[in-house]
């Protein structure tokens, strides 16, 4: 297990995180996992073991039971606190309640206070603000933020869901004011969905600011149990919650690759997928979710897995993202400037 740095912060992480979003299955989120407390402690575990010191929680999952069974496992397995980095998000609705959702000053406030009672900890190592709030300014949730961590309670900010251009004003006004900024961003990326190298992968290159890969097998899609003659696997919930969209035909394609590399090296699918995204610039730390223990180990030796710089070219090339305006025209304006040899 590799580590790397959490934007300029210092702090380390492994370059795989524990998703807890398979933990518990209240509501809507048993399309997810319903895994209950004696399974989730036993994956705590083996991430643990493995040397994956970074999970990854929120308070939506589940209607906040997946963060009272991580803070639970944490507890019983006696896990020194600074051995573990744990991330949750603000921002989804939490009761019925007007303000019960958003990321408003007030809602931060109690989401953050609540989040902790039910992790049972006494501080949170990093809070992502989970998507755009378009009733909330910029300003106010920037505000909310450092309160919470001037307060003690947040030690680092991270944001997900959100397009390049909010980033980026978000950590300018809190530059400006004296704020604490985003160290982190989480968003989905796959090899069947590259869109954030469009914009989000180079604003964060350019910030230091590192990027937390969401659903790197595209929602179990990319797991190997889905080929062009196996549109449903049968036991897998994208057979009933298929998400996040992915373009199939493409999706198939670059499967057939992976399966031929997985082939030769003697391994799954789903290693080659988190292999190839290891070696993707920005990329600080994948979040892997599992159901079974059996399926986290098999994840987590993706590490070991070293593709060869012709194998990386071939997935690269069967997974590239089309060029969006303004993208072209910056590629075809670079002729113009670069000297003559």
């Amino acid at each position: 297990m590799r580590y790397n740095t959490l934007g300029n912060t210092g702090v380390l992480v492994s370059e795989l995180c524990l998703g807890a979003m398979t933990f518990g299955g209240r509501g809507y989120w048993a399309n997810i996992g319903k895994l209950p407390q004696d399974e989730v402690t036993s994956l705590v575990k083996t991430a643990i073991d493995s040397g994956i010191n970074f999970i990854d929680t929120a308070n939506v999952y589940s209607e906040g039971l997946s963060e009272i069974l991580l803070g639970k496992a944490l507890k019983d397995l006696d896990v020194n606190r600074q051995d573990v980095f744990i991330a949750t998000k603000v921002r989804g609705r939490m009761g019925e309640g007007v303000n019960q959702v958003g990321l408003s000053r007030l809602h931060i406030q109690y989401s953050v206070e609540y989040s902790l009672q039910r992790l049972g900890l006494d501080h949170i190592d990093l809070l992502y603000i989970h998507g755009v709030d378009h009733l909330t300014s910029l300003e106010e949730t920037m505000r909310g933020l450092e309160e919470v961590v001037k307060s003690g309670k947040v030690r680092y900010l991270g944001i997900s869901n959100h397009p390049a251009w909010m980033v980026v004003k978000a950590n300018a006004i809190a530059e400006k004011m004296g704020w604490n900024k985003f160290v982190a961003l989480q968003n989905y990326y796959s090899i069947a969905g590259r869109d954030i190298e469009r914009e989000i992968v180079p604003m964060a290159l350019s910030e230091n600011l590192s990027i937390m890969p969401w659903s790197p097998l595209a929602g179990g899609f990319l797991s190997g149990k889905f080929t062009r003659n196996t549109p449903k696997a049968g036991n897998s919930r994208r057979d009933e919650f298929d998400f996040p969209p992915v373009n199939k035909e493409k999706a198939y394609d670059i499967i057939d690759v992976m399966q031929e590399i997985a082939s030769a090296h003697e391994v799954k699918v789903a290693l080659v997928a988190l292999a190839w995204m290891l070696r993707k610039k920005g990329i600080t730390s994948i979040i892997i979710g599992a159901k079974k223990e059996e399926q986290l180990r098999e994840n987590i030796a993706a590490t070991t897995l070293l593709l060869t710089a012709d194998e990386m070219s071939r997935l690269d090339s069967i997974s590239e993202p089309g060029k969006e305006y303004p993208g072209w025209m910056v590629e075809r304006q670079i002729e113009g400037r670069l000297p003559k040899v």
